[in-house]
């Protein structure tokens, strides 16, 4: 199982917070795009270098960076704003070369929720910034992951997966994140057996339907039970995200939810450990 670090953004470098969590049994990880715990635009070519000898030296691996969808927009309306989207996440495909990241998370954007621009627009918009990310995600071996967040412009698993269709890359899937489908009242279980051939990573950690959330697990709506056996069957645990977000003791936080799973049939004696 991959652990994520959000917890930390503020708390902790991401390298110092992997080195630490290492200490601790867990050695495979994801770390989202977030200044100052990780922004490769601050990250000078000796600070990448020693970071990556500090997570060899700890025997932490970096299996996705997560590029975020906050302050960039892949299908903004401005040109200029596309391409500093698309610059940025060149950058976090850069950054992953360096750390042997195989995958890059990212949004495929937002829409005006007021006088929206039509959808053909905004999928050109899209298609034109993914003409200049691909070329590049290929070169440096890196495979795109589009997530299904409740606030981007197509959120639904169907429809991501019509986006991934049109594409047709190897290196363009589907992160499937658990809590945010779940959040917008899609079935997690059914959806990753259905459609797991086009997702490459899934994340988990539950929430409720009044709040989003990324919570402990067996704290919402999200049945583990069930997702343990469509998980076993389709993506295997070795592909899974453990993503609480919990500010307040993340460690805590991440070996409970390991303890929660375990109680709910998840098979997770490796745990990438």
């Amino acid at each position: 199982m991959i652990i994520n670090t959000f917890s930390y953004i503020w708390s902790a470098t991401a390298v110092d917070a992997m080195c630490d969590l290492t200490r601790h049994g867990y050695h495979v990880f994801e770390v989202p795009i977030s200044s100052p715990h990780c922004w490769p635009d601050e990250m000078t070519r000796a600070v990448r270098s020693d970071g990556k000898k500090r997570l060899q030296d700890c025997g932490a691996s970096v299996r996705c960076l997560n590029a975020g969808g906050f302050d960039i927009n892949l299908a903004s309306p401005a040109a200029n704003m596309r391409r500093k989207s698309t610059d940025h996440i060149k950058a976090v495909i850069e950054l992953a070369y360096d750390w042997g990241a195989a995958e890059v998370v990212i949004s495929p954007g937002t829409r005006r929720p007021m006088i929206s621009p039509s959808l053909p627009k905004t999928f050109g918009w899209l298609y034109e910034s993914l003409d200049v990310l691909l070329p590049r995600a290929e070169q440096a071996g890196v495979r795109l992951l589009f997530e299904n967040t409740p606030y981007c412009f197509r959120p639904t698993f169907d429809e991501m997966l019509g986006l991934v269709k049109d594409v047709n890359s190897e290196n363009l899937k589907i992160v499937y994140d658990v809590a945010n489908a779940a959040y917008i009242k899609e079935d997690p279980v059914s959806t990753l057996l259905s459609g797991h051939s086009a997702i490459g990573l899934v994340h988990i950690s539950d929430t409720g339907l009044e709040e989003w959330g990324h919570d402990p697990i067996g704290t919402g709506v999200v049945d583990f039970v069930e997702l343990a056996k469509a998980v076993d069957a389709t993506c295997k645990v070795e592909n899974v995200v453990l993503e609480i977000i919990r500010e307040d003791e993340p460690l805590g936080s991440i070996n409970t939810g390991i303890a929660e799973l375990k109680k709910r049939g998840w098979n997770l004696q490796s745990l990438g450990r």
